[in-house]
């Protein structure tokens, strides 16, 4: 029992717009967050500084007007101007401590105390956090020095609460963030807008040719920018092609229905006319009915061939295996090849080898016995000189060799009769030509097949 197979379903086609966009919001997105990042880090800091510095502006204060009592303990000479110091609680304080000694507190601190036990060993001033006061994160800079008249190492500090500074860095991240989001946001979508209004033109193309498959149109609009011309001149090219393709193959569909409507006519007049040659005047029509089908094949052969870009063929080894295959049928002929051995054509070795048979065959069956060739470079083509030292033939004849059906001579030999024609169709196809001239050194025919060279292989 035989199933009918599923149809693949494929997955959903990729969309170059939706890319586009999607790596641009990509980009912008890791570059936005990379330099909104490196910004929050110097605006914070430069926020946190000017806060430290503040702090460090009341300790310095504070070391300048500390002095010595009777007692050995430590005062202010004069108070610090900042009033929070002397608000209870205000958010803002200093304390000086000394070992043995009461310390003196900030009218801020109230009932409150700051603790001096982290040791410094040097007289530098330090700056940290502290979160000793409950529900009240500090910000703390303090430094120890000896004051003159005391032996005391006295611990200064200036503390301030963390809510102000915490609430800037808050605000500036907001305004951060918002700003960043919304130039993102606008960064995305003129993005979105640049692809879509960049690839527009390629939409233009894309309804262009659905008129052209509908016929509305013959050619694109050739009016598109630079980028795209491209693109349109060869889409253009493809359509000039392919229509010289399709007249081609109406034009060999005709010749070949010319050329077997006359034999299929005489075959059936003889047969209605029951012809006692009818046995004769059949084979002698399938014959060539036959010459007409192999030629035609040879040039839709060619012409299938043709499409490969690719195409290359080496000359010196295709002439190599013609020779010893003509050897062999005319076992008296000499075939001497020469000249660049490594020159190879933009040609299937198919239609190569076809072509090269032909010439060379032709060459051995009416010649003399010697066969001359000789592969010369002539930029951009290969030529392919075959000579040889049979009779020849008149200039005035020369054109006649080309048409389908015509004799190098009329000896009976076997042959179709068409083999220049199709070398000629053929090297035509792949843009190259054949001439027929004496033979100047020979005295025979000399035949010149001009290929195009096939680019250095790289």
């Amino acid at each position: 029992m035989t199933t009918t197979p599923e149809p693949i379903v494929g997955g959903p086609r990729e969309s170059v717009t939706r890319r586009m966009i999607g790596i641009a919001a990509l980009w912008i997105v890791v570059l936005l967050l990379a330099g909104g990042f490196a910004l929050d880090r110097i605006l914070t800091r430069a926020v946190v500084d000017n806060f430290d510095e503040q702090l460090t502006y009341n300790l310095n204060a504070m070391l300048i007007a500390a002095e010595i009592g009777p007692d050995g303990e430590v005062y202010l000479n004069r108070a610090l101007a900042d009033q929070r110091f002397f608000e209870a609680y205000s958010g803002l304080y200093y304390q000086i401590s000394g070992p043995g000694f009461e310390a003196f507190p900030s009218r801020s601190l109230w009932d409150r105390r700051l603790d001096p036990s982290i040791q410094h060993n040097d007289e530098d001033i330090h700056v940290r956090n502290s979160f000793e006061f409950d529900g009240e994160p500090l910000r703390i800079v303090e430094t120890d020095a000896f004051i003159p008249e005391s032996d005391v190492r006295w611990r200064f500090q200036v503390a301030q609460s963390r809510e102000e500074l915490d609430a800037q860095i808050r605000d500036l991240r907001t305004t951060l963030i918002r700003s960043f989001a919304a130039l993102g946001l606008g960064l995305i979508l003129m993005a979105a807008v640049q692809t879509l209004y960049g690839l527009w033109p390629l939409r233009r193309v894309a309804k262009e040719v659905a008129a052209i498959r509908t016929g509305q149109r013959k050619r694109i609009d050739p009016d598109f920018p630079r980028e795209i011309m491209p693109l349109t001149e060869e889409i253009n090219e493809l359509l000039e092609h392919n229509e010289k393709r399709a007249e081609e193959a109406r034009r060999h569909a005709g010749n070949l229905a010319h050329a077997l409507k006359t034999p299929l006519t005489v075959i059936t007049n003889a047969a209605t006319a029951k012809d006692s040659k009818l046995d004769e005047i059949v084979r002698r029509e399938a014959t060539v009915m036959r010459r007409q089908v192999d030629h035609h094949l040879a040039r839709a052969r060619a012409i299938g061939r043709r499409s490969s870009a690719q195409a290359r063929a080496n000359v010196a080894a295709s002439l190599d295996t013609i020779e010893r295959a003509v050897a062999r049928l005319y076992e008296g002929t000499t075939i001497d090849i020469t000249g660049d051995r490594e020159a190879c054509v933009r040609v299937e070795r198919q239609d190569l080898d076809e072509m090269l048979g032909n010439l060379i065959e032709n060459a051995a069956k009416y010649g003399g016995g010697r066969v001359f060739v000789e592969i010369v470079k002539s930029a951009p083509m290969i030529d392919i000189i075959i000579e040889d030292d049979g009779h020849g033939i008149p200039e005035e004849r020369v054109d006649e060799l080309f048409k389908r059906g015509a004799r190098l001579d009329d000896t009976g030999k076997p042959g179709t009769g068409l083999g220049l024609a199709i070398v000629r169709d053929v090297a035509e196809i792949y843009d190259g030509s054949i001439t027929l001239a004496s033979s100047e050194d020979l005295g025979g025919l000399m035949a010149t097949l001009s290929l195009p060279a096939a680019p250095e292989a790289g």
